[in-house]
């Protein structure tokens, strides 16, 4: 189904080559804003690519330039908590590793777990916590599926992204992204818990995707959008409407980071 799903999207873009594939969760795609010549095409015209049901995520994958570099960027994820199956995004990103990309930038919308990270910020992952022990991998065959996840967020990528920050002025914190599976938020003591573990944000996607990069020989840089303080850490009633809102306004500042982070990426 990967090569039916390339030939798709190479009738509709010929010639496409994308060195670098974007996912982009809530609150950040202004950044389609900024692609270049950009050809899209709706998830449901490719073979293999799930169905997207959750407000903020479009279900469409993006061909274009971003600077200099060619990209393939996808619209919106399908959410573990959606059906229960953690591969949804397996065949959207083994595809566009087929299709040339050397690099996943990932993004998406995170509670926070310090005080100090409030509302509005930025955070650039440095590791991560597999809170429900779920894996994509699960059924795959030899010893390719015994993953080194070490370094699971490339360090070169991560100092980019850093440096671009400093550029803009933005600040950029760097933290452990705890995953939760959803799709309820996590309660106060889930919260202690996850802060007694070296946790600073946490939110409902990502890992899976890192795990499947990792394993087709993607580098990662995963970014996120601090939408709210975790439960129990503020006065604040969490809902997805919420989280949609405080994304909205963070929109503009978080997409042209991840452009320019994206341009200053070498390959």
């Amino acid at each position: 189904m990967i090569e039916r799903s390339v030939e798709q999207i190479r009738a509709i873009a010929p010639g496409a080559q994308p060195h670098i594939a974007i996912v982009l969760g809530s609150g950040w795609t202004d950044a389609t804003a900024h692609i270049d010549a950009p050809v899209r095409i709706a998830y449901a015209t490719l073979d293999g690519f799930p169905d997207v049901a959750v407000a903020g995520h479009s279900g469409e994958l993006w061909l274009g330039r971003i600077g200099a570099h060619p990209v393939a960027v996808l619209s919106g994820r399908r959410h573990a908590y959606e059906s229960g199956e953690v591969d949804s995004m397996k065949l959207p990103l083994r595809v566009l590793r087929s299709l040339g990309c050397q690099v996943l930038v990932q993004t998406n919308a995170a509670g926070s777990l310090r005080q100090g990270m409030g509302p509005g910020s930025l955070m650039v992952l440095s590791d991560h916590i597999n809170l429900p022990q779920r894996s994509p991998l699960v059924g795959e065959a030899g010893a390719a599926r015994f993953v080194d996840m070490a370094q699971a967020y490339d360090p070169r990528l991560r100092t980019t992204a850093l440096s671009v920050a400093g550029q803009l002025g933005v600040p950029l914190h760097e933290g452990i992204y705890a995953w939760a599976l959803g799709p309820q938020f996590e309660t106060p003591a889930e919260i202690r818990m996850l802060q007694s573990l070296g946790a600073d944000a946490v939110g409902m996607s990502t890992v899976p995707e890192t795990i499947v990069a990792r394993h087709v020989g993607l580098r990662v840089l995963a970014l996120s959008l601090i939408t709210n303080m975790a439960a129990g850490l503020s006065d604040e009633a969490l809902s997805h409407a919420h989280t949609l809102a405080q994304a909205r306004a963070g929109a503009a500042r978080a997409g042209k980071l991840l452009v320019e982070v994206i341009k200053a990426i070498a390959l």
